[in-house]
């Protein structure tokens, strides 16, 4: 974004120092702040004609929000020996076995990681992801054997925004990281997007089959309202 160029990167604030990262949206309508929550970013949209003056006094107004709005996020947890991971929304503390073989399993409430520590990321996360296809997958066919519809295909992301989707091709999105929330908010979410399949809308006869094969839509809602962002948070 040549316009933006000498925008600054990063911005200090009293609880430390916070990455910037400026874009420059063609469907902005007014210049815009808020922060990424999984990587606790600052992002500053501006629409086509905005001035980089503009987001920069915008960001500048908001920094108090900018601080609250950081502080507020939930303590990050990353894939290394002796963290608590969530699977089903039960923690599950990583072991490092760098002498076993086998990738990555769950034995006895711990997920057991095998191979040299340079690899320990991405061996959980391909675990999880794994699990994410099993789990979710398996719910899927559960609920379209429910509604009679079936999806074109099913296929995982990683969003900040979104916990799934259904596209107009009947393409059913799931982000892998539901795999982390507990089993009822997953049976939620896959219920919602299967619904999808019959009704391409929100309206009461949506609504009414999503509790016709779930009885979770209320608790799943205000559990993903309060505890969703940890989520993105994880990894």
């Amino acid at each position: 974004m040549q316009q933006t160029q000498t925008l600054p990167a990063t911005l200090d604030l009293p609880t430390g120092t916070a990455r910037v990262e400026w874009r420059r949206n063609v469907r902005a309508r007014r210049v815009s702040l808020r922060i990424h929550p999984a990587d606790g970013s600052v992002i500053v949209t501006l629409p086509p004609r905005a001035s980089p003056k503009a987001g920069m006094a915008l960001l500048m107004d908001h920094v108090d929000w900018v601080s609250n709005r950081l502080a507020a996020l939930p303590r990050r947890v990353m894939f290394e020996p002796g963290a608590d991971v969530p699977i089903s929304g039960v923690p599950h503390v990583i072991r490092h076995r760098p002498e076993a073989r086998g990738g990555a399993w769950i034995a006895e409430g711990e997920l057991h990681v095998t191979g040299a520590p340079e690899f320990l990321h991405r061996r959980v996360l391909d675990f999880l992801r794994q699990e994410a296809r099993r789990r979710l997958g398996a719910l899927v066919a559960q609920k379209v054997e429910m509604v009679g519809v079936a999806p074109r295909r099913v296929i995982l992301k990683d969003t900040s925004s979104r916990w799934g989707s259904c596209a107009p091709d009947k393409t059913i999105a799931l982000s892998w990281r539901l795999v982390l929330a507990p089993d009822y908010v997953q049976d939620y979410v896959v219920a919602h997007e299967v619904a999808h399949l019959r009704h391409m809308n929100h309206h009461p006869v949506f609504w009414a089959l999503v509790e016709e094969i779930t009885p979770y839509r209320r608790a799943a809602m205000r559990w993903l309202k309060t505890e969703g962002t940890r989520l993105l948070r994880i990894g």
